[in-house]
């Protein structure tokens, strides 16, 4: 196994350059594709796991994403992730495997995606430690289909489409049957969608939300036959329902209320299928969720949970405010007592947005450790305005 990898990799090289040496100028000047970069880099992991042979450096320094038209690059202590790689493969495994497995993977990233049953998981993280995320799915069971992904340079490759778009006219992007426009705001949520499929994004959420034109536009502007939107708002579904009839080709909303549920339901988008198999299946998913979301109060006001008083910090699920608190723990933590199901929940996902502290974060990760430790916690840097955390379990 370990001279086939060898052979694999000399291989790989040798197609991108005649020399190692050559392939590392190559890619320090830029000029190795990401598709490339990424095989060398899986079969490197690979080389790693099999031999402990050190993984490539980075050439960026520690936390330091290149600036890509506008995206605000920020480490991950002021909230958003710095990882470098994007790690995506099947997983067959026990299911009673799973939950020590994403245990594992909590460590070593984020963007977490575990998802499936049955023997069979589709798992997604982003990561600094490409071998450590693969030895994983080895302890857990059988992974293939494996792809990663340089996120750095795959950043820095779209910044250079774009002035080479400005410059030279437009780059066409490759066409798909059935794309998504989805409605968020907030960096780490974009990216979050971005690498789980989304085609177009419109800004917009509470007390911001895009107009029907908005919409249209992004509807008609998308490289597909057909288009799914996902609205993550309940105040955007009847906007997303008028841009959809009006359209000029096929278009469809899933009804999805929140960031979470439009997460769940991106996890079952199929580029290929139809636009009306695409809905059945992703509002399937998207239905599992249990979202909610935490908030601070601009005014003094009345709830079915007490009174408001201006600077609280509300809790608020489906069915309205369910928590006033002092502080955005206590207002997170009391909510997810209150959305927790014990006898079918696995996993809690927080986004935080970006007003969240990383002291308050750590105190709702630890309040689920001890209360429910049965139950996984993946954190997700969202940057979200208004809403300091978004959370859901399923």
């Amino acid at each position: 196994m370990l001279e086939v990898a060898e052979r694999a990799r000399s291989a790989a090289a040798d197609a991108l350059a005649r020399t190692p040496e050559q392939l590392e100028a190559l890619r320090a000047a830029g000029v190795v594709d990401s598709g490339g970069s990424g095989l060398l880099l899986l079969l490197d992991a690979l080389l790693h796991v099999l031999d402990g042979r050190p993984l490539p450096a980075c050439e960026a320094g520690p936390g330091a994403l290149p600036d890509v038209g506008g995206v605000a690059a920020e480490t991950a202590d002021e909230g958003t992730a710095s990882c470098r790689y994007e790690v995506m493969y099947l997983l067959d495994a026990p299911d009673e495997a799973v939950p020590a497995f994403r245990e594992v993977w909590s460590g070593l990233g984020d963007s977490i995606v575990v998802v499936g049953g049955d023997g069979t998981w589709n798992c997604h993280i982003h990561t600094d430690d490409i071998g450590a995320a693969i030895e994983a799915a080895l302890d857990a069971g059988r992974p293939s289909r494996i792809r990663v992904t340089d996120l750095f340079e795959e950043i820095e490759e779209e910044r250079w489409v774009r002035e080479a778009a400005g410059a030279a006219g437009t780059v066409e992007e490759p066409h798909a049957h059935c794309a998504v426009v989805a409605v968020c705001t907030g960096d780490g949520i974009r990216r979050i969608f971005a690498s789980l499929g989304v085609h177009r994004f419109v800004t917009g959420g509470q007390s911001m939300n895009p107009s029907t034109a908005d919409l249209l536009a992004a509807i008609e502007d998308a490289n597909a036959d057909e288009v799914v939107l996902l609205p993550n708002n309940k105040n955007v579904v009847a906007v997303a329902e008028a841009a959809a009839a009006a359209a000029s080709k096929p278009a469809r909303v899933v009804v999805t209320h929140g960031i979470q549920e439009g997460i769940a339901a991106l996890l079952d988008y199929d580029p290929e299928g139809s636009a009306d198999d695409n809905v059945v299946a992703m509002a399937a998913s998207a239905a599992h969720v249990v979202g909610g979301e935490v908030t601070r109060a601009v005014r003094d006001s009345t709830s079915p949970a007490g009174p408001i008083a201006e600077g609280d910090y509300l809790g608020i699920s489906r069915d309205g405010i369910r928590v006033v608190a002092p502080s955005v723990a206590e207002a997170a933590t009391g909510l997810l007592e209150l959305l927790i199901d014990v006898d079918h929940h696995e996993v809690v996902t927080i986004i935080a947005g970006e007003a969240a502290h990383a002291a308050d974060t750590r105190r709702i990760t630890e309040w689920i450790e001890e209360r429910h430790p049965q139950l996984v916690a993946e954190v997700h840097p969202g940057g979200q305005p208004l809403y300091p955390y978004l959370l859901s379990v399923e």
